[in-house]
């Protein structure tokens, strides 16, 4: 990427996962000094802080039963939206950090109304363990981080769908969804008559990372101003990303994962990025942030050579 100023930004949000935790994983991402390491790589960084979050303790229930913390969540993404938005108005490239995947429900919205008012089209590399594509009448848990692609794609709850106040946010053609291994039975459906291109652990195994990331690339530019990418350290196998919301066995390896920065990087298309679901509570001395460190610096341009 061109030597621009990178926008962190903090999501400490958990109330879309069933398991307490990852709203600390801003904090771990920091400590592992991700603003430090990216200056070192030449960028001008700006730490924005978090955006304000409801906490558990202090709401009186979870709301629905199918969306636990719905509205809660709603009003933390579109908070993270606008923000985003303002950033990349700005000239900055926003790096946001979680909390669970269902903050990129805000994310792709504030990246996908900054490209619209140039009168472009935003495609989406979604790399993850699992394809987030629930909606509340699917979901087996009603834990919303598993339906922030749908909703970015049109489907689920209006108020994740319309995020500042448009729908969808992006072309289902244009969404590639990378690694993923861990689906629910209906979720199955929704993901094939939606049309975005899932690319499983098994495709992955047979045609090697390389050729799955050059399609996946292929697909978030094809017509597109460029690519936000989406990464859920899920991703990772637990073996090497422990600290985790949702570990599921049979996961990227080390080179694998990074390979997949390095590519996105040298496509030159990837116009902001967030990493999520790294829980401090059940990691092994911050690993699992330090590697999502690593990973952020190789998609920002960090070399071996």
């Amino acid at each position: 990427m061109t030597k621009s100023t990178i926008a962190i930004l903090g999501a400490p949000l958990d109330l879309g996962a069933g398991r307490r935790g990852v709203d600390m994983g801003p904090s771990a991402l920091r400590v592992a000094g991700v603003g430090r390491r990216l200056a070192e790589l030449g960028y001008t960084v700006e730490d924005l802080g978090n955006v304000p979050v409801a906490q558990p303790e202090s709401l009186a229930d979870s709301g629905p039963a199918n969306a636990h913390y719905l509205p809660q969540i709603a009003a933390t993404c579109g908070r993270l939206g606008s923000i985003v938005a303002q950033a990349m108005t700005d000239g900055k490239t926003p790096l946001v950090m979680g909390g669970d995947h269902s903050i990129a429900a805000g994310t792709v919205a504030g990246v996908a109304k900054f490209v619209q008012s140039t009168g472009g089209k935003l495609g989406l590399i979604w790399i993850d363990a699992h394809s987030d594509m629930n909606t509340p009448a699917t979901s087996p848990s009603g834990n919303v981080h598993g339906m922030p692609l749908a909703c970015c794609v049109g489907v689920g709850p209006v108020e994740l769908t319309q995020l500042l106040g448009f729908a969808p946010k992006l072309d289902p053609r244009n969404v590639a969804l990378v690694g993923i291994r861990d689906v629910d039975h209906v979720e199955r459906q929704i993901v094939r008559e939606t049309g975005v291109h899932a690319f499983t652990m098994r495709d992955i195994d047979e045609r090697g990372m390389k050729a799955v990331m050059q399609e996946a690339i292929s697909v978030a530019t094809l017509g597109t101003s460029g690519f936000h990418l989406s990464l859920d350290m899920d991703f990772v196998d637990p073996e090497h990303a422990p600290g985790v919301g949702t570990p599921v066995r049979g996961g990227g390896t080390y080179r694998e994962t990074h390979l997949a920065m390095e590519m996105i990087c040298d496509s030159g298309g990837m116009l902001s990025m967030e990493v999520v679901e790294v829980n401090p509570v059940i990691d092994q001395s911050n690993r699992t942030a330090d590697l999502a460190v690593e990973l952020v610096l190789s998609a920002m341009g960090k070399r071996i050579l």
